[in-house]
C-alpha cells in the first residue's frame, strides 16, 4: 500500500518547481549568481526524524509524510502538494527555545514536508501515524545556494562548500546543520532539477 501512494504520489507532484506553492520569503542580499541571504516568515511542517543514513533518508521518509497529507489523519483532510521537501541532521542537543516536539529532538535525519499557508498548529488535522510530528517553523534569516544535477552527496558537498565560500568572502556567519531543499519529483531530469542548501544565519 505505501508502495502504490509513493507512485501515485510521485506521478502527481509537478515536473517544475514553480507550479507549486513555497513558504514566503524575502530575498535580503544577493551574494553572487547562486548564493542569496532570505528571509523567511514563519511556515508550518509535518516532519519525521528516521535513524537512518542521509541517502535512505528520503525515500523511507517520503511515504509515511505523503500518507498524511493525502488523508491519512484525523478528519482525513487531503492537502495540496507543496515544496521544498527539506533534510537535515537532528541532533540529540537543539535550541529548546523553538517549539519543536519531543521526536524532533530525537537523534537520526529530520525530513519535512511544507504544509500549505493558511494551515496552523491550531487547524492542521492529527496524524494518524504517531511518526508523524506537526511544527511551526520560526521566521528566520537564511543563507542559500541554488544549483541543478544529481542528488548525491559529492553534489550536495561541492555545492555546499561553494556556499560555505562565498559566505567566508562576504563576511557572513551561519550557525546550525545544513538544510537540504528538493523542489522536484524524482523522475525530474537532472539537468532541471532545483536544489538548495540552506544555512541559518546567526
Amino acid at each position: 500500500m505505501q508502495r502504490l501512494l509513493l507512485l501515485f504520489t510521485l506521478a502527481t507532484m509537478p515536473l517544475f518547481s514553480h507550479a507549486i506553492e513555497e513558504p514566503d520569503f524575502a530575498v535580503i542580499q544577493q551574494l553572487d549568481a547562486a548564493v542569496e541571504l532570505r528571509r523567511y516568515a514563519p511556515y508550518v511542517v509535518a516532519e519525521v526524524v528516521l535513524d537512518v543514513p542521509p541517502e535512505e533518508a528520503g525515500s523511507q521518509a517520503f511515504p509515511i509524510l505523503a500518507g498524511y497529507i493525502f488523508g491519512k489523519n484525523k478528519g482525513e483532510k487531503k492537502f495540496a502538494m507543496t515544496a521544498p521537501v527539506t533534510q537535515t541532521a537532528a541532533p540529540l542537543r537543539m535550541d529548546m527555545t523553538a517549539p519543536v516536539t519531543q521526536a524532533s529532538v530525537a537523534g537520526g535525519i529530520r525530513v519535512q514536508f511544507v504544509l500549505p499557508k493558511g494551515v496552523t498548529l491550531a487547524n492542521a488535522p492529527e496524524p494518524v501515524d504517531p511518526r508523524v510530528q506537526l511544527r511551526e517553523v520560526p521566521a528566520g534569516s537564511w543563507a542559500v545556494i541554488r544549483y541543478s544535477g544529481a542528488w548525491s552527496q559529492a553534489n550536495d558537498q561541492e555545492q555546499l562548500e561553494k556556499l560555505k565560500a562565498s559566505l567566508a568572502a562576504a563576511g557572513v556567519v551561519t550557525q546550525g546543520e545544513p538544510v537540504l531543499a528538493r523542489y522536484n519529483a524524482p523522475f525530474t531530469p537532472w539537468f532541471l532539477r532545483r536544489n538548495e542548501i540552506w544555512l541559518a544565519l546567526r
